[in-house]
């Protein structure tokens, strides 16, 4: 409740924090047995444009190794905003893959309200 009056104008007059976006991959991920699984992708979106695929699992961000799913965000904003490129590796089938991820802004990605 601590982190809401620092922001609670902005949400009222913008609808969101006024601060440079998160970078967003438009995945969906899990803690899996110890492992964090790539579960879902956006239609469209930076993960799916990058190649990854359900079942992956994400192994390292920048070389650093993924801990886990909590860590792993913390890990991509930590590289800074929307629209930073993000390094992964990933295990496919046992094998270590090394791919980048362009982030994006994901208010892109969501459907915007109609107005008249």
């Amino acid at each position: 409740i601590d982190l809401l009056p620092p922001i609670l104008e902005d949400l009222t007059t913008r609808g969101r924090a006024d601060r440079p976006t998160r970078p967003w991959l438009g995945l969906y991920a899990s803690d899996n047995d110890g492992a964090v699984v790539v579960m879902g992708l956006a239609d469209d979106g930076p993960a799916e444009s990058a190649d990854l695929r359900v079942g992956d699992v994400l192994a390292a961000v920048a070389g650093e190794p993924v801990e886990d799913l909590a860590g792993f965000f913390r890990q991509i904003w930590a590289l800074g905003e929307a629209g930073v490129r993000v390094p992964l590796t990933i295990e496919r089938e046992g094998r270590p893959i090394k791919l980048t991820v362009t982030s994006s802004d994901r208010e892109r990605f969501l459907v915007s309200p109609q107005l008249h």
